[in-house]
């Protein structure tokens, strides 16, 4: 028998824009609350298995799909206005709250999956994590892509998403085994990000004005695999120098000390990587 329950719940953010959220709360004493913080054009379902692992150890967790993506898509996604920065500064905010008010008086941790720990300095209460955990997570800087992987990543970002953008309004990232059809903002977005360096940081002074990346200090562990062509090491120390005083540790992990067939940048949540997630379960309970 399970010891969580868990339920949908739509989470108003500052805005007045809507996004769906999954809550898993443990039946039991509540150790901390995680926020699950997820990759560009993920889906919160993708998590499901993790998020259930998570309370069943007692911790509640809040998954979520940002605007323009899965549950929290109203209407066309060709008419979506989301962008990468939104879901920073307004998406993961208020999923934070909704963790808080369903979880009071606790420690937070955030689990970030890629752009879900990318994200974290936009958010305005981001100082209230008490710990992060950042999985796959890094600048996602083309230039420091290995060759073969750097090709189809420049063809993706620099010739499909524009042609993609232009044809039907939208990046049919679907068609590359990329998550969900990504709304024109976020694509180019996510286009101009990679081609820079530090991901975000390209944006400061531009488009972004405000943020927290030079203040949070909280402790993390980055974990990356050398399967993964995106978050390989120059790519996750790229991202870490946006973080200009964060306490951060980095954890490689590679498959076949696990016996398993990859890791890359999206099998860490994989029910098959479920040994994986015991690291998870370390750090959490470290930082409560």
């Amino acid at each position: 028998m399970q010891n969580y329950n868990f339920h949908n719940d739509q989470i108003h953010c500052v805005d007045g824009k809507t996004i769906t959220a999954t809550v898993f709360k443990p039946k039991g004493q509540v150790k901390g609350a995680i926020l699950l913080g997820p990759a560009t054009g993920i889906k919160r379902q993708f998590y499901a298995n993790f998020a259930s692992y998570l309370a069943e150890a007692g911790y509640g967790v809040v998954t979520f799909d940002n605007r323009g993506i899965g549950e929290s898509l109203n209407g066309k996604v060709s008419d979506s206005e989301a962008s990468l920065q939104c879901w920073g500064e307004k998406d993961m905010p208020a999923a934070f709250e909704h963790l808080k008010a369903v979880f009071p008086k606790t420690q937070y941790h955030l689990i970030g999956h890629s752009a879900g720990g990318q994200l974290i300095g936009l958010m305005h209460n981001a100082m209230d994590f008490s710990s992060i955990f950042n999985v796959a997570c890094s600048s996602g800087q083309l230039s420091n892509m290995k060759s073969m992987h750097k090709l189809k990543a420049h063809f993706f970002m620099n010739a499909f998403i524009p042609l993609s953008n232009a044809l039907f309004g939208h990046t049919k990232s679907q068609w590359f085994g990329m998550g969900e059809p990504l709304p024109k903002k976020v694509a180019k977005e996510w286009q101009t990000w990679c081609n820079g360096q530090g991901y975000v940081k390209t944006a400061f002074g531009k488009t972004i004005h405000n943020h927290l990346y030079d203040d949070i200090t909280a402790p993390s562990l980055w974990v990356n695999a050398p399967d993964d062509d995106i978050a390989n090491n120059e790519n996750v120390s790229d991202m870490l120098s946006v973080f200009t005083k964060l306490d951060a540790k980095i954890l490689t992990l590679s498959a076949q000390e696990y016996d398993l067939t990859e890791i890359g940048h999206m099998k860490f949540f994989s029910r098959k990587s479920k040994v994986l997630w015991q690291h998870a379960i370390d750090w959490l309970n470290i930082h409560q």
